[in-house]
């Protein structure tokens, strides 16, 4: 009888233990899998697929709506197109300085550095607007009414080149602004020129130059 019971004991014990073992084997597999690295229980790591760091490749800021950068708190505040105009009016020269009065009423002046950025830089005539040289190019050949705006040279040299040794058609008009075949494409009929719609802004402001000193009133 005590064997009975015995038996009965062990028996209940063995089928507990393998059942456990059962049990254990089937949740273990059901995460792991049939391997003993069990990489299927590891926790996932939580990702974004958006870059942490943004390359600094956005546009530079627009600073025509009053936001003066530090370099420039000592320039003037024009509308492009009016410095463009004032350097074209001076005779367009190159290195000699230029005057002009500036969107406060400050008598300023600058040179051809100031005004080469219009040409050869982005962003400047509105946000987002491309550089004019990514068109008006320095290869005569393909750039668009055989202009070149990359450099002094290019645009003396006018439109209409024939070669990039030749000169073409004088887009400055001698020295007239509002004549000028520059101002007519800038001001006058842009929305009739590929491109020029989106990038040209009659209201644009740049900063460039210098205030001239002040006078001081004699006694």
């Amino acid at each position: 009888m005590k064997d009975d019971v015995r038996k009965y004991i062990y028996g209940t014990i063995v089928v507990f233990l393998v059942g456990v073992f059962i049990w254990l084997s089937i949740v273990y597999v059901s995460a792991c899998g049939v391997t003993l690295s069990c990489n299927q229980a590891a926790q996932p790591v939580d990702r974004t697929p958006i870059p942490t760091l943004i390359p600094a490749t956005l546009p530079a800021m627009d600073m025509s709506n009053g936001q003066q950068a530090a370099s420039d708190r000592d320039a003037c505040r024009v509308v492009a197109t009016d410095l463009v105009g004032a350097w074209v009016s001076a005779n367009s020269p190159e290195t000699d300085s230029f005057q002009f009065v500036d969107a406060n009423g400050n008598n300023c002046e600058a040179t051809f550095a100031d005004v080469e950025p219009l040409f050869n830089e982005p962003n400047l005539w509105n946000p987002g607007s491309l550089a004019c040289v990514s068109c008006h190019s320095v290869d005569v050949a393909i750039s668009p009414a055989q202009l070149d705006l990359s450099s002094y040279a290019g645009i003396i040299a006018g439109s209409r080149r024939a070669d990039a040794e030749s000169k073409g058609t004088d887009i400055l008009g001698a020295g007239n602004w509002e004549k000028s075949l520059l101002y007519d494409f800038l001001v006058t009929s842009k929305a009739d020129v590929p491109g020029h719609t989106e990038a040209v802004s009659f209201a644009s402001f740049v900063f460039a130059g210098k205030p001239l000193p002040v006078p001081t009133p004699t006694p």
